[in-house]
């Protein structure tokens, strides 16, 4: 044996002691957990509903605002807003607007925030929003005691707290006075985005935000109006039953395919989604491409590679990247597909103005939008079903064009064809005509309920009853 071999494994020991490990990104010791006390005053702010520098107020992500303090306001108010065409919805909101203003820094950002209660303010024209109450911030960015900083004050009064950012992703805020479920579901929510402190590991050409929610409405029972469409008001019992109306992307019922996200081929795409439910999980998907990376809740720690789809929980977020391969219009889309059908879809396109009719299943709307309730219903089912295979006022396709069918068949007619149509193809002579005149295609079963079939025929009785210009 080697008689300076023990000397030379004690030397080698030594040295692999003495080799330096990189610090811990999340050691408690560097991070700040002593916040000032929040302070709650009478002052009324009666400027601007948000304020900030850090604030994005749409999809499209600002650059980040070097200032390592970030002041924010966002002031709740009570409106009316448009959830979908003809759909006007008492609504709460941050900053205004639903969802409320993303918050865009970095970890070690500290956040100085400030909201007053302005949900006794009257809206323009006749009050028919709900009623002034109490309301509350809570942010999951923050680490603070929420009995301190997420209290909940009266119209009226103003909060003002600070934090710092400790962990790197993509936070929910929200309103946190009870009943909580009432006060997300009726559009108290929005993101907040934390970079890591060396920014992130890849390059984006293009950032999004894309904040997933939900609707319960019903039409307001005094059957009050706004502009002279139907107002809707929160249903409490489907909210409870988390039977949503509406599944929207951005607070727009197929808001984003109306104005799709540019893009160009060969770009890097970094959408920020989050899915604020209340209820409700969605397994986010972009057709077309493959999401080349996923850090789950926003923190590249969390990354995975080569993803089709997201899973998210309510509250829960991801950062995806794509690829842009080639020309096109890409589908965002949550693939548990009841909910697409709601209105959970957009697109990310290099198109100015994407070609409708080559979307054939994607909800593109059709005409211009009624006012009656049961009509408007109609209206969104009838697009989220049956625009594959047939066109309001543009012609034929796999199935004839509805405009006029109310005046080529009766109401008991076309019932009986929605509610069973193979039984149809069986006795009737006219549905076995239609169905040799459009190559022998037979409509499938969609399984309306009588609700459905119901609302189907306020549509087009609506259609019918529009000047032919219209459609």
């Amino acid at each position: 044996m080697n008689k300076y071999l023990p000397l030379i494994c004690a030397f080698l020991l030594a040295a692999c002691q003495k080799t330096p490990t990189a610090p811990d990104p999340y050691a408690i010791s560097t991070m700040d957990l002593k916040p000032v006390p929040a302070k709650v005053t009478s002052e009324r702010h009666k400027g601007a509903f948000a304020e900030g520098a850090s604030l994005s107020m749409g999809a499209v992500l600002k650059p980040l605002d070097p200032s390592a303090i970030k002041t924010v306001r966002l002031d709740t108010t009570h409106k009316i807003i448009e959830i979908a065409p003809g759909v006007k919805f008492s609504a709460w909101t941050f900053g205004d607007t639903v969802p409320g203003p993303t918050v865009r820094a970095r970890v070690g950002d500290k956040i100085r925030f400030v909201m007053t209660n302005r949900s006794d303010e009257p809206v323009p024209g006749v009050r028919v929003t709900a009623a002034p109450m109490m309301h509350s911030m809570d942010f999951h960015a923050a680490m603070v005691s929420p009995q301190d900083k997420y209290r909940s004050i009266a119209p009226g009064q103003t909060i003002e707290f600070e934090f710092t950012l400790n962990y790197p992703g993509i936070f929910m805020y929200h309103c946190g006075t009870p009943m909580i479920l009432e006060h997300i579901a009726s559009g108290m929510y929005g993101a907040v985005i934390v970079e890591p402190r060396n920014g992130y590991p890849t390059k984006a050409d293009r950032e999004y935000v894309v904040v997933q929610s939900e609707f319960y409405i019903k039409p307001d029972p005094g059957k009050q109006k706004v502009d002279g469409a139907p107002l809707y008001v929160l249903d409490t019992d489907r909210l409870r039953d988390s039977r949503p109306t509406h599944t929207v992307f951005n607070g727009v019922h197929n808001g984003m395919v109306k104005n799709p996200l540019p893009a160009k081929v060969g770009e890097r795409v970094r959408m920020h989604v989050l899915n604020v439910g209340p209820s409700k999980t969605s397994s986010f998907h972009v057709v077309g491409t493959i999401f080349d990376r996923v850090w789950f809740e926003g923190n590249p720690d969390n990354q995975f590679r080569g993803m089709q789809t997201v899973l998210l929980g309510s509250s829960n977020s991801a950062t995806v990247e794509f690829l842009i391969p080639e020309e096109g219009s890409y589908i965002m889309v949550d693939h548990h597909f009841a909910n697409a059908s709601q209105g959970a879809i957009g697109l990310v396109s290099t198109a100015t103005k994407p070609p409708a009719k080559e979307l054939e299943h994607h909800n593109i709307p059709a005409t211009r939008t009624p006012t009656d309730p049961e009509a408007i219903a109609g209206k969104l089912g009838f697009e989220s079903k049956c625009l594959a295979c047939h066109t309001v006022g543009e012609g034929d396709k796999l199935g004839p064009d509805v405009a006029g069918v109310t005046k080529r068949r009766s109401k008991e007619w076309l019932t009986r064809w929605m509610k069973e149509p193979e039984k149809m193809l069986q006795t009737d002579a006219d549905a076995k005509a239609m169905l040799k005149e459009y190559n022998n295609l037979p409509m499938p079963n969609q399984s309306l309920t009588d609700t459905e079939i119901r609302q189907y025929l306020k549509y087009f009785e609506w259609i019918d009853a529009q000047p032919s210009s219209t459609h």
